[in-house]
């Protein structure tokens, strides 16, 4: 896996992340002529210039024994063992209580956990529009997962006491970008609110834009950039033009290239959007692109039956007699 963050380690998510870090409420439409075998080309996807770095930003990651935690809570989170990423977050909290992403990361597992139940990891989901479009079943209160949003505000609101003393903390400005891209998954998929949905998303895409202008290598954010861009991107004509005129503006091109960038490039949130890209491209009819991220990913995560399940989806059979 490649990794173009300034860091002392590599990582095994981010998505979303994260995860965030990451974006569930989006389904990528595959990118044409980008291998997915290969990293993409590099584009510079803001308009504004980088500022140069100066001595008063913080590092978006700084190499410390500490890490080590945040690194195998995320193994565990794309493993799906939920617990044991826990377990390793919280402690990691234990030891950095100054560092939002921990806090973070914990929100993130509340999450996946909950995605993973609810099979938004799959096919059957990303594939079925009035899963894919509207959310899962059930309605707020019976969805309503109080753990998340308690973790996921904690670790907002720690991030934004940082911005408030140093609005260039890289750190600070990639963990609110995670909160706010999860919230609005969260919003869109699990509590049905879509309206806020659509408000957060165009709230982390600003935020990871302005991370990329501090940080151009800081290639997490590209998660919660692409996923706005394609979400956007892929609604229906008359709700692309109400969105709009309301200054929130989808491309779906430049947001499969955005999410190709995380998937290749991206540190806590790689394996997320690997996962995001393989069942996109199972939408989009890519089965070959698929295939290719899903056996990495069962290779690095063997654990994880989801991975096994969906690459036998898209592996060709013997020829019938």
């Amino acid at each position: 896996m490649g990794l173009r963050l300034s860091i002392g380690f590599r990582n095994s998510l981010a998505a979303g992340m994260f995860v965030a870090l990451p974006l569930l409420a989006a389904g990528f439409a595959g990118a044409q002529g980008v291998p997915a075998s290969s990293p993409p080309p590099a584009q510079e996807p803001v308009t504004a210039t980088p500022a140069p770095a100066s001595s008063a930003e913080t590092p978006i990651m700084a190499a410390a024994p500490s890490n080590a935690l945040l690194e195998s809570g995320f193994h565990h989170l794309y493993e799906l063992n939920f617990k044991s990423a826990r377990t390793e977050f919280v402690s990691y909290q234990r030891l950095v209580p100054e560092d939002p992403m921990g806090k973070g990361a914990e929100a993130a597992s509340y999450l996946f956990d909950e995605f993973n139940e609810k099979g938004v990891f799959t096919s059957e989901f990303f594939l079925d529009d009035s899963k894919f479009l509207k959310g899962v079943p059930g309605n707020a209160e019976e969805n309503r997962n109080p753990d998340f949003e308690r973790a996921n505000e904690a670790a907002r609101s720690q991030a934004r006491a940082l911005l408030k003393n140093n609005p260039k903390d890289a750190r600070a400005l990639l963990v609110i970008t995670m909160t706010d891209g999860m919230e609005s998954d969260y919003d869109a998929l699990i509590v049905r609110k879509q309206l806020a949905a659509v408000s957060l998303t165009k709230q982390a895409e600003g935020e990871a834009t302005a991370l990329l202008q501090i940080d151009p290598n800081a290639d997490d954010a590209y998660v919660a950039l692409g996923a706005g861009h394609y979400i956007i991107g892929c609604l229906p004509g008359f709700k692309r033009a109400f969105l709009w005129f309301g200054g929130v503006h989808g491309d779906k091109e430049l947001g499969m290239h955005q999410e190709e960038i995380a998937a290749y490039h991206a540190h806590y949130f790689q394996p997320f959007a690997k996962i995001l890209l393989a069942l996109a491209y199972e939408r989009e009819h890519e089965p070959d692109k698929a295939r290719v991220l899903l056996g990495e990913l069962s290779q690095e995560f063997p654990d994880n039956p989801l991975y096994l399940k969906e690459l036998a989806l898209v592996t060709p059979g013997p020829p019938k007699p």
